[in-house]
């Protein structure tokens, strides 16, 4: 479930135990409000959570989850979707799966300094940012059909931009968005805060894609260089521009990681969302962008994570690490 065992009771004791036990599991024929008859129900709330996130993290079919769990395809349906939105309602909550911006100059500091410690030349940097695109099921509504087609992947996509601190964490996001809209227009919600929450000197890097050479997003974001631009004749200018942008090139792939991430462990966003439910997307898309923050910061499953915070030193002893050559074996 890509979660391990302290992390799955953490969630359970957050609310998510509180909330299955004490909410009715919504249907045609039931009121609401009523009262739960847990009595009556195939799993108790460890099992609805296992449910969702197996769900989550595999492309396995309903067929699968039902011989797992011994449920019939109606009781899976349902409960799947009411274990989800507790899910989403218990993250939403928790300090570890928070979505949040850079709240200070200090923290931007604090990230920077992991970046300069492989990246020198890097000054500012705090973070990376990319687009993803994720297969949609095609809709019979010829309007939508044409909202979600992405003429460069020649399919029917949901786009979402995502910024990722060298600790691993999602700080901002932009999700759901018809596939049909390019990553920089997407973005734009993202280049507020870039604009009006972020201290002077502090940047993102991304991908060409991003304007970064206009007036109102000058020096907030910064790219590598694209083919075919014009160098110094300088050959030191030359020399100083190249390294700083092999070093863009370097760290801007960090995005990629952080992407490959969300497909990789998140199973369930390989295979065509649905279309028609644009509610259940957004929600299902949240709740796999912050279980992905729960997981790097309570499991450490994260490869930007892994590589630019130096785990090791954490978990074992400094100076034994520091004074390695002294050592005797």
């Amino acid at each position: 479930m890509g979660i391990n065992c302290a992390a799955f009771e953490y969630i359970l004791d957050s609310g998510f135990r509180k909330q299955w036990n004490s909410s009715a599991i919504p249907q045609s024929d039931t009121n609401p409000e009523g009262v739960p008859r847990l009595d009556r129900r195939s799993l108790d709330a460890e099992g609805a959570l296992g449910l969702v996130y197996h769900y989550l993290t595999s492309a396995m079919s309903d067929t699968a989850l039902q011989q797992i769990f011994a449920l019939v395809p109606s009781t899976v349906t349902r409960y799947r979707a009411f274990a989800l939105k507790i899910l989403l309602a218990v993250l939403q909550k928790l300090p570890e799966s928070e979505i949040r911006w850079w709240s200070s100059e200090e923290e931007c500091a604090q990230d920077n300094e992991l970046i300069l410690a492989r990246h020198p030349l890097l000054v500012g940097a705090k973070g990376s940012i990319d687009g993803l695109n994720l297969l949609m099921a095609t809709s019979d509504d010829v309007d939508l059909e044409n909202v979600s087609y992405n003429g460069w992947l020649h399919g029917h996509y949901t786009s979402c931009v995502l910024a990722f601190s060298p600790r691993g964490m999602v700080k901002g996001c932009v999700l759901n968005v018809p596939g049909s809209w390019h990553d920089a227009k997407i973005a734009r919600p993202l280049y507020d805060k870039l604009l009006h929450k972020t201290p002077e000197g502090f940047y993102l890097v991304a991908d060409t894609a991003f304007p970064h050479g206009t007036n109102t997003i000058a020096g907030r974001i910064q790219a590598p260089l694209k083919a075919g631009t014009r160098v110094p004749e300088n050959l030191e200018e030359r020399a100083n521009l190249m390294a700083c942008n092999r070093q863009l090139l370097l760290y801007r792939q960090t995005a990629e990681w952080g992407m490959r991430q969300l497909r990789a462990g998140f199973g369930h966003l390989r295979i065509p969302l649905d279309v028609n439910d644009p509610v259940c997307c957004s929600d299902l898309l949240e709740v796999c962008v912050r279980s992905s923050n729960l997981r790097a910061e309570l499991v450490g499953i994260n490869e930007i994570r892994t590589v630019y915070m130096r785990c090791w030193e954490d978990a074992e002893d400094t100076d034994i690490w520091q004074d390695f050559e002294n050592v005797v074996f």
